[in-house]
């Protein structure tokens, strides 16, 4: 089978993904900077998200490339990877909309977990349809990364409930650990 047309798909999905989020902005009814000040929250909520979006893509992009078969369990992952990814924008416009309230700050905290894990059983099941020597078990090894980007999340999300902001800020630190693009893959290719 394949990768080229799940890759693909994959790509077109996150495209889609990105502008839905951009297309909840609204631009503010008066001509002025001033009027930018209540969108701050949906601004700051939606630039977090792109990056994520973004560390998605191209960290998928990588284990693709890393990838020489694909099978059915590989699809299947892939979509549920896509499923939690789809909930995205709506984690993003109601955590700006009620300007980093805890339910919605937790609820955006349980959808980067769930597409933490849903990655993970994505990558393991390529590795399991590519065998354990294969490029991508290599590179990833424990995926010590991977297990600490969870962990983060998983504090974070009842943290929401104690200090919103301080789950906010652990969403980012997860962010800037994966913003460079997983040089494990690279190395190996």
């Amino acid at each position: 089978m394949s990768k080229g047309r799940l890759e693909a798909f994959s790509d077109g999905v996150i495209a889609i993904l990105i502008t839905i989020m951009v297309l909840e902005l609204r631009a503010p009814e008066e001509a002025n900077l001033h009027a930018l000040q209540p969108l701050v929250p949906k601004l700051l909520s939606y630039l977090l998200s792109f990056v994520f979006l973004g560390i998605y893509w191209n960290n998928h992009h990588h284990m693709l490339h890393a990838t020489q078969r694909v099978s059915g369990a590989v699809l299947w992952a892939n979509l549920h990877l896509l499923f939690w990814l789809s909930l995205v924008p709506f984690v993003t416009s109601w955590m700006g909309e009620h300007h980093v309230a805890p339910v919605p700050t937790a609820c955006y905290g349980g959808v980067l977990l769930l597409s933490a894990i849903a990655y993970t059983i994505l990558q393991n099941a390529i590795i399991a349809a590519n065998g354990p020597e294969s490029v991508l078990a290599t590179a990833v090894g424990r995926d010590r990364k991977g297990k600490l980007s969870m962990v983060l999340y998983a504090i974070g999300i009842p943290l929401a409930f104690v200090h919103a902001w301080l789950a906010v800020a652990l969403y980012v630190t997860v962010a800037l650990i994966w913003l460079v693009p997983d040089r494990r893959i690279e190395a190996r290719l």
